[in-house]
């Protein structure tokens, strides 16, 4: 296979080749592991490489395609999981969990893991762990995070499809600052068994990809309830790839452009929001401006509550089980401080946060009556500079501040359990990827699936790609 047949194809493809004899799944392993090779000193983005993980067999939909895994949340037997962190540096996993499971059945052949924020508490993939991961259009800007690494391997070329978690914007922010596809389904679409629910059920398991119909075809051999789920999603009314091909037709669209009064979105993520907008109204949608009934101070505090709980608990029962007598020592001083703060929240502080959840659920179920989808930019500003988003100097509020301000309508989608995708549509002047963002009713992930089938035959972005001649002739800046 040659390297602008690799370039040229989606995981999708890549197994049909795979299946036709057209090409090995040693020659696609071969392939991606001389991009890693090539690009990796470049832009940092895989930080573990499995050994001995091979194809079993090639009759699932990805057979023989290769995939990198995030380095949180998902177990695999006998491979690293360390969140970046140096607390967890010498973590492996006794067995696969439940998606790494299915992932086996569907045919991908892991090749390592990649880079994260420390605790993926971070829309910036900077940890003193493993480094800072670079943006493959800009190696001066962050890919975002905490899918940072996955979404710069699926930019720059090295894989199809980088698996990830969503727990405030962690595929969609990624996805927006690298120019990928990223969605987030409803909450417990996917499995993540069996450690359970994360975030009281605000993170959720998915992917980065560079076709929409990746993305589809992989909910499709992914999703459905694992036994003893705490959740249950409304079932699909039918494959989500059958998505793909169902456009639809006057469509509702509620344009949301109103950030945090001190952190308003950027011109740039604000006009591509509204080019996106103008696209939908020429495929004969209607969309109207709108507002949330949502009070942004209280949706805050209450993912900061629960997210700092989950940390908190989480460097509790390592530390017990590992008898590390101060584990904060080990931790970056952000991220010490988000452990201090979930050790000081008291569990009628945690009911209210749980609360605001429930209230951000039903405040969605009324837009939701009122429009189809919902739009918006999906961050505030394009990819930052390295440095700006993870910055200790600052101290934990001011970046608590930044990190939520970064992205203030992403959120909402873990607190309320509905469905979000981030679309590459456009660019700005420099050349930089600018993502909007869709959102949709819980369960509707085949109706964001089949908007962005549409939206990528009108505007298609895989021919857009990073200078990767310039990476590898060892520019980082």
């Amino acid at each position: 296979m040659t390297i602008n047949d690799y370039d040229d194809c989606d995981a999708t493809e890549l197994a049909r080749r795979v299946r036709n004899r057209e090409v090995t799944p040693q020659e696609l392993v071969a392939e991606a592991e001389r991009r890693i090779d090539s690009l990796n000193p470049a832009l940092n983005i895989v930080v573990h490489r499995f050994a001995g993980e091979r194809a079993e067999g090639v009759d699932g939909p990805f057979a023989g395609v290769p995939v990198l895994l995030k380095d949180t949340a998902m177990a695999v037997r006998g491979q690293p999981l360390t969140s970046g962190s140096r607390l967890y540096a010498e973590v492996t996993s006794a067995a696969d969990g439940t998606l790494a499971s299915r992932y086996r059945k569907a045919g991908f052949i892991f090749l390592g893991r990649t880079n994260v924020p420390e605790l993926a508490l971070n829309f910036t993939t900077e940890s003193d762990l493993h480094g800072i991961a670079r943006n493959p259009w800009d190696p001066t800007r962050s890919p975002g995070g905490s899918t940072g690494g996955g979404a710069a391997a699926v930019a720059a070329g090295i894989v199809p499809i980088g698996q990830g978690s969503d727990g405030a914007g962690s595929i969609r922010v990624p996805a927006a600052h690298c120019g990928v596809f990223g969605l987030k389904p409803s909450r417990m679409r996917v499995p993540s068994g069996p450690a359970g629910v994360g975030n009281a059920g605000m993170s959720t398991l998915h992917a980065l990809t560079r076709s929409v119909r990746d993305s589809a075809r992989l909910l499709d051999a992914t999703a459905g309830a694992d036994v003893g789920d705490a959740y249950a999603c409304p079932a699909p009314d039918r494959p989500f790839t059958e998505e793909l091909e169902r456009a639809p037709k006057g469509l509702r669209i509620g344009l949301v452009l109103d950030g945090p009064a001190d952190a308003p979105y950027s011109a740039e993520c604000r006009s591509a929001a509204e080019a996106a907008a103008q696209l939908c109204l020429d495929m004969g949608h209607s969309v109207e401006l709108a507002r949330m009934e949502i009070d942004n101070d209280q949706a805050k505090l209450a993912w900061r509550t629960i997210a700092a709980s989950s940390a908190a608990l989480g460097v509790a029962r390592h530390a017990a089980a590992r008898g590390i007598a101060d584990p904060l020592s080990l931790l970056e001083p952000v991220t010490a401080d988000w452990i201090r703060l979930g050790q000081t929240i008291s569990a009628m502080d945690y009911v209210k946060a749980v609360q605001v959840l429930d209230g951000s659920s039903r405040a969605m179920g009324r837009f939701f009556q009122r429009y189809d989808l919902f739009l918006s930019p999906t961050t505030a500003q394009v990819a930052p500079p390295l440095g700006w988003l993870r910055d200790d100097r600052l101290g934990f509020e001011a970046s608590y501040d930044r990190f939520w301000n970064h992205a203030p309508h992403a959120p909402l989608f873990n607190e309320s359990g509905c469905p979000a995708m981030s679309l590459p549509l456009y660019q700005t002047a420099g050349g930089l990827p600018v993502g909007v963002q869709f959102g949709a009713a819980l369960g509707g992930e085949g109706l964001l699936i089949a908007l962005a089938a549409e939206l990528e035959r009108a505007l298609p972005w895989a021919g857009r790609r990073p200078d990767l001649a310039r990476l590898t002739a060892g520019v980082t800046a």
